[in-house]
């Protein structure tokens, strides 16, 4: 589904990605961590064509496209979508507009048929339910006044509606409650595990992933990854941290 090779880039002149290998089929959930300026969430950004990020070498293809020959929205239209850290807030624009508006946009550049108002009201109203999402929060302005669980689990909503092929989550689980961490993690097993789609989970801690159980874990460092593993990986980085891998990859 999604073929990384030797992805350099850079912001400002400054390198943040040094040469990052990454395989990612159908079916798969992947999870990456590191530490801090590792180029975690620069590898989501470039995935997904936020501007301000210059690929200079490398490769990468999604789904037999090049994946950066294609702008933000053709990305989003191919079925790729970004789940933010800090969810954005949009004043004036109801939920359920602005889910309606993307869903039948990516429709049309598909040639798909667009959804009906009572049929898009039937599927946010089964999405919400799925997530424990109070429906007359779909009414609101996009994340205005929710709080950073609520928030997430909006994103959750969206991934549900927009059934992307492959979500690409950057810490999906920061600031999130035992519960809504678990809601969370229930959203992502019941929406991307299956066999035509894929995840790619960014986080920090080990803790999304007693939720969301990856195929394969990655430890990127210095704009690379530097080892990968299954599951037990995490808990081994939870256990003893990156030093040791650190001091290998040096």
């Amino acid at each position: 589904m999604l073929t990384i090779e030797n992805l350099h880039a850079e912001i400002e002149g400054k390198p943040i990605l040094t040469g990052l290998n990454l395989r990612i089929r159908a079916g798969e959930i992947h999870a990456i961590m590191g530490p801090n300026g590792a180029g975690k969430s620069t590898l989501a950004n470039i995935l997904t064509g936020r501007p301000g990020y210059d690929v200079t070498s490398g490769s990468v293809q999604f789904q037999d496209q090049d994946l950066l020959a294609l702008s933000a929205h053709e990305r989003a239209t191919a079925g790729i979508f970004l789940g933010f850290q800090y969810p954005v807030e949009i004043p004036g624009i109801s939920n359920l507009h602005f889910l309606r508006t993307a869903l039948n946009a990516q429709k049309v550049a598909r040639g798909e048929r667009e959804l009906s108002g009572a049929a898009f009201i039937k599927l946010a109203r089964e999405q919400a339910d799925a997530l424990s999402f109070d429906q007359e929060m779909l009414k609101r302005s996009v994340n205005v006044g929710f709080s950073g669980g609520e928030k997430k689990r909006n994103e959750m909503v969206q991934m549900g509606i927009l059934a992307p092929a492959l979500a690409i989550l950057d810490e999906t689980d920061s600031g999130l409650d035992i519960d809504a961490l678990r809601a969370v993690g229930d959203g992502i097993n019941r929406i991307q595990r299956a066999p035509n789609k894929a995840a790619l989970l960014i986080t920090h801690y080990q803790r999304l992933l007693d939720y969301v159980v990856p195929d394969f874990v990655h430890v990127l460092a210095d704009g690379r990854i530097v080892r990968s593993g299954g599951a037990e990986l995490a808990l081994e980085l939870e256990r003893e941290g990156y030093s040791a891998i650190l001091e290998e990859a040096a």
